[in-house]
């Protein structure tokens, strides 16, 4: 019984997340979600108690993915800049492919519009993006005039900036060129000895790979 309710559950979950994608928080209704569900209007209130609850456990569940996802990076055995630029990918392939973090990245940015308390995505980024640029500044990875803080501030702003130009120019679907493309252009500025082609290409595979093992968890 569990089994379906949770099936249930999700399957709520995914075709709203779907719909507020593509139509945006106000223009997706109960009934739109019922029909592409396939599921009663009664279920969407008896699971969700209505479109406010369901789209914030949309954006619960789009934060609920990212700490596996770090975690892995995290754990990897590769220096901490490559950490970084991996675990850049296998975020870009998660805004890109998965239907409920695009979702939750709409809502997000539709977030006046949703009656109810949504939390904040960007410090914790800042603060993921900061420890592993300290990391590298433990391993003398790092320029001598690279400030971690600083840093970590622009590497979130231009990583967030490139997914919000490459969502409205064709829906990431280049996503991963245009993010090695910004790599390229970041990595010169913070190794000591730049050289960001193998570092870049490891981390694009390592991404991949580290991405795919946190989802399967």
């Amino acid at each position: 019984m569990q089994g379906r309710a949770e099936a249930t559950r999700r399957s709520l979950l995914e075709a709203a997340a779907q719909l507020f994608e593509e139509r945006g928080y106000a223009g997706t209704s109960i009934s739109d979600i019922s029909t592409l569900s396939g599921r009663t209007s009664g279920a969407i209130y008896f699971h969700y108690a209505g479109k406010e609850k369901l789209a914030l456990a949309v954006m619960e569940e789009l934060f609920a993915t990212w700490p596996a996802l770090i975690g892995r990076h995290r754990e990897a055995d590769i220096p901490a800049l490559e950490k970084l630029v991996a675990l850049s990918f296998s975020v870009a392939r998660a805004f890109r492919d998965d239907v409920v973090v695009r979702g939750g990245s709409r809502l997000w940015a539709e977030r006046k519009s949703v009656d109810a308390s949504l939390p904040s995505p960007f410090e914790g980024w800042i603060e993921t993006v900061v420890g592993l640029l300290e990391e590298a500044r433990q391993e003398g990875a790092l320029g001598p005039s690279v400030v971690p803080r600083k840093a970590g501030n622009a590497v979130v702003y231009a990583f967030f900036g490139l997914h919000t130009v490459s969502d409205a120019l064709d829906g990431r679907e280049h996503i991963e060129e245009r993010l090695h493309d910004l790599w390229l252009l970041l990595l010169p500025a913070l190794q000591s000895k730049p050289r960001p082609g193998p570092l870049l290409d490891r981390a694009a595979r390592g991404g991949s790979r580290a991405g795919a093992a946190a989802t399967a968890r």
